[in-house]
């Protein structure tokens, strides 16, 4: 690990413990290389666990074309999920506690078996799946402005903040995740609409795609981590006193809100 990996993940560390914003690296750094954003972020986790933080999953971002030209990127990048981002439905969360945070509905996936690549393809995810569950995630950037290049959000652990799990789960098999809708409101006003195939066509191939880039780093997908595919639509911003649903018709709802 080179010194600059381990300063920028201190750098983003110390960010989000005060909560203030950093120039994007890409603006700074044109050296500066997607893997080694990932071993940034990889540094970032380490630090984490040592502090004594358990890692409950693993997050897919811009897998969706929309997200993908909100941020001018041409590809999905993912994060780790840790105990203290777990959110239970229904909650409200400080919005203090984050920067400039956005909300994402996204198909969540418990594995019941580990998923190693680099081979992994969809059926591998069916299989290893034991339910699906609506979930919100709840992102923010260290960034400043939300200024990111894809280098910038793998290198902050894409861009992660908390995940508000749903109560209700289903099997895989009781729904047809490609053409399942979901309706996400602001305060009651429907600001989003999406269905699975947003996450690359179907968010267990979002999955097989996590699964194989995490070989390159001989990481794998855990039994009993929860997996976010991606969001079904774009990010939508918040501020205190704001709810917000995501219902997700037959596989249920979801819902948080902020002060």
């Amino acid at each position: 690990m080179t010194i600059k990996i381990i300063n920028y993940a201190n750098e983003l560390l110390e960010a989000e413990e005060n909560l203030i914003e950093i120039k994007p690296f890409t603006s700074r750094d044109n050296k500066l290389t997607v893997e080694d954003a990932y071993h940034i972020q990889l540094e970032i986790v380490k630090k984490k666990v040592e502090q004594g933080k358990t890692i409950i999953g693993k997050k897919i971002g811009l897998t969706s074309k929309a997200m993908q030209e909100m941020l001018n990127v041409d590809e999905p990048d993912y994060g780790h999920l840790f105990d203290d981002m777990k959110v239970n439905n229904g909650d409200t969360v400080n919005i203090k506690s984050m920067i400039a945070p956005k909300v994402e509905a996204e198909i969540g996936f418990m594995l019941k078996e580990d998923l190693t690549g680099p081979n992994i393809t969809f059926l591998d995810v069916v299989m290893a799946t034991e339910y699906i569950v609506p979930t919100l995630e709840i992102i923010d950037s260290r960034i400043e402005d939300w200024k990111i290049k894809l280098i910038d959000t793998v290198a902050d652990n894409g861009s992660s903040a908390k995940v508000v799990i749903g109560d209700q789960v289903k099997k895989l098999e009781e729904i047809n995740l490609r053409t399942n809708g979901m309706i996400l409101k602001k305060n009651n006003e429907i600001i989003a609409t999406g269905s699975g195939s947003a996450a690359l066509g179907h968010p267990a191939q979002a999955i097989a795609w996590l699964a194989n880039k995490l070989a390159e780093f001989d990481i794998s997908l855990k039994k009993g981590e929860l997996i976010l595919p991606g969001a079904l639509s774009s990010a939508v911003a918040i501020t205190s006193g704001d709810e917000i649903v995501a219902d997700f018709g037959p596989l249920g709802t979801v819902n948080v809100s902020f002060k």
